[in-house]
């Protein structure tokens, strides 16, 4: 099984910055993709960015692009949300998710998830 650990969520006033971990299980772990997604309260999860693991093809929801960089750490199974100029809006459980089986859908598909890390934007 592969097992995702997040950690760095936390408070942040809007417009400061805050930067997720996710430590993938495995000397050998490999993944197509690597992604975090986002479950507001009361709200679907959604697609938030994603990088090949292989690669540095990344992938950004339009409400993120500019703000949000996905990056990774191929040697220490790692990957990180580096979060700026953050917005009330960005308040949510983030998960990091691995996609083991295919490339062709960095948007969704991904099959292991980790538990979850609690962003919370005030004004």
């Amino acid at each position: 099984q592969v097992q995702l650990v997040e950690s760095g969520g936390g408070l942040v006033q809007a417009g400061g910055s805050l930067k997720l971990s996710c430590v993938a299980s495995g000397r050998t772990f490999n993944s197509y993709l690597m992604g975090w997604f986002r479950q507001a309260p009361g709200q679907e999860r959604e697609f938030v960015a994603s990088i090949r693991w292989n690669g540095y093809n990344t992938y950004y929801t339009d409400s993120v692009k500019g703000r949000f960089t996905i990056s990774k750490d191929n040697v220490k199974n790692t990957v990180f949300l580096q979060m700026n100029s953050l917005k009330p809006d960005d308040t949510a459980i983030y998960y990091c998710a691995a996609n083991t089986v295919t490339w062709s859908t960095p948007r969704s598909g991904f099959n292991h998830w980790g538990q979850g890390a609690q962003v919370t934007v005030s004004s």
